[in-house]
């Protein structure tokens, strides 16, 4: 840990509610402390508007177009995401072995998934395990043992035979493996386009959903009932309408459908939080996005209506809460983003941080 002592000063963002924002907060020994160190001679002060680390709660480090890629790109992956202000990030799959980076305490905190599980031939060549239905309930249970308490399943995909995005898993399969993977304490997530899977997901007790564009106005409610929390990565879901394009001639339905989902994006998002279903900042960098891109699903979000705080808040406070690791709080690593402007007023102040503390260390 750092032995350097920083004061951050001028408005500390430690919740969302007014009664938690501090004037100043101390860095000593890499850990926060609300009271100023005694006997601190060399201080560093920093001056602004400071939240947590932000959050990137579906990140691929370790990932490209391609599939796995050398450490050494995982590491640029990784600085990018940093340098952005995403310090806690949740590897929503990823077929590379990325544990080096835990040793690193110049590079973001990771919470991974293992690697996506799919169906076979019904996923991205080179991403997941593939496996068919009766061999799900095991593989999530040696994902569930590599990972940091969650697993991912490919919850639907384009079947090339309808022609259309489609179910991957019977709901038996499902219920076993989310059962199991419950049983061995880690939660499941699934990537969700369409809006066939969903139901039988959820009633087999899923966490989390990623990208959840096929919700509709009869699985919001079942969604809020059960506590299921979605992560739309709305900069990934930008790029629908050029995959509908290139798939047009192949698969016109499919594109039709993706046209559909992409057309009605901000709709979802809204009325999924308006019904009290948790919302959470991803990015789904890696893959075919770049790193980075955390102040822009944080911007998107406000387009779709949900308030500027709590826009914020599904990338801090309620993000970190979520993930069962801490923010701005009294000797917790000192992990935190400082601005030059009040994110609150305007979101877009996320995409130039003024200072980037990890470990107690500035980075950028």
């Amino acid at each position: 840990m750092s032995d350097q002592v920083l004061h951050v000063k001028g408005r500390v963002l430690a919740g969302p509610d007014e009664d938690r924002v501090r004037d100043e907060l101390w860095v000593v020994g890499g850990r926060i402390s609300y009271e100023r160190p005694a006997g601190a001679r060399e201080v560093t002060t920093v001056e602004g508007w400071a939240l947590p680390g932000l959050v990137d709660a579906h990140c691929h480090v370790g990932l490209d177009a391609h599939g796995p890629v050398p450490d050494d790109v995982s590491e640029k992956q990784a600085l990018t995401d940093r340098d952005a202000g995403a310090l806690l990030i949740r590897d929503a799959g990823s077929p590379s072995d990325t544990r080096w980076i835990d040793d690193r305490e110049d590079l973001p905190k990771i919470i991974r998934a293992g690697r996506h599980i799919a169906r076979t031939r019904r996923y991205i060549r080179g991403y997941a395990h593939e496996v068919e239905p009766a061999g799900l309930a095991s593989c999530v249970a040696r994902e569930a043992r590599r990972g940091d308490g969650w697993v991912k399943l490919v919850g639907d995909w384009i079947d090339r035979d309808l022609g259309d995005l489609s179910a991957c898993w019977p709901r038996g399969a499902v219920e076993e493996a989310i059962t199991e993977a419950h049983r061995l304490g880690a939660r499941v997530t699934a990537h969700c386009f369409a809006e066939d899977s969903l139901r039988d997901l959820v009633e087999a007790g899923i966490d989390c959903v990623e990208h959840a564009t096929g919700l509709t106005e009869e699985l919001i409610p079942l969604f809020a009932e059960r506590g299921v929390a979605i992560v739309p990565t709305l900069v990934n879901i930008a790029l629908f309408p050029r995959l509908a394009d290139g798939g047009e001639a192949k698969y016109p339905r499919w594109s039709a459908h993706m046209r559909r989902l992409y057309e009605r994006r901000y709709d979802t998002v809204r009325a999924a939080y308006d019904a009290g279903i948790p919302v959470y900042v991803g990015t789904d960098a890696g893959g075919t996005l770049p790193h980075g891109l955390v102040a822009g699903e944080v911007a998107e979000l406000v387009k779709a209506g949900i308030p500027a705080v709590q826009a914020l808040s599904a990338t801090t406070w309620a993000a970190r809460a979520w993930l069962g690791r801490p923010g701005l709080d009294e000797g917790a690593p000192a992990d935190l983003v400082v601005y030059g402007e009040d994110p609150r007023a305007d979101v877009r102040v996320l995409a130039a941080p003024r200072r980037v503390v990890l470990n107690g260390r500035i980075t950028g």
